[in-house]
């Protein structure tokens, strides 16, 4: 299993959520631009996956911290799944996190059986995320979900990016 590493040199990897570790990714808040974008708190990202029965919720830790949290789900309707819900502390952005816990569970997914094809939605005006996606090989497939860009990533090329 590859490690990744982000600029300060933490190892950044995915967990379950935990009784331990729930009250932090709770907590993880993304910069006050990002907002619009995305929720405010790791709080509505937990109980959409505790709640909805869609999602499963995954805490970002880099190094010792839990700096972040990202989603993802199974659409039985196409086969596809979906990353969702990724936000990364504002004093822990820009070190390469929201990257390598996307790479990470790109990897992950990958790995399932099922897996043929990963997609997510963002924002078009969101230019850091659709930089983030793109840069790992997401390419737009022109549909939009919730008035969002759909990008998609076939299950091959996930497992390099």
């Amino acid at each position: 299993m590859m490690e990744f590493t982000d600029r300060q040199g933490r190892p950044v990897v995915l967990e379950d959520i935990t009784d331990e570790n729930w009250r932090s990714v709770a907590d993880v808040a993304p910069a006050d631009d990002q907002r619009r974008f995305v929720a405010a708190l790791g709080a509505r990202y937990l109980l959409l996956s505790l709640r909805g029965g869609v999602w499963t919720s995954l805490a970002v830790r880099a190094g010792e911290e839990v700096v972040g949290h990202v989603m993802w789900a199974y659409d039985d309707e196409d086969g596809t799944h979906w990353i969702g819900g990724m936000i990364v502390n504002a004093d822990e952005q820009g070190q390469g996190v929201g990257s390598l816990a996307v790479r990470a569970l790109l990897r992950r997914l990958a790995a399932l059986p099922d897996c043929r094809e990963v997609r997510l939605s963002y924002h078009p005006d969101n230019a850091p995320a659709a930089a983030l996606y793109k840069s790992l090989g997401f390419e737009p497939t022109g549909d939009f979900e919730d008035e969002e860009v759909v990008a998609a990533l076939s299950a091959a090329a996930a497992t390099t990016a």
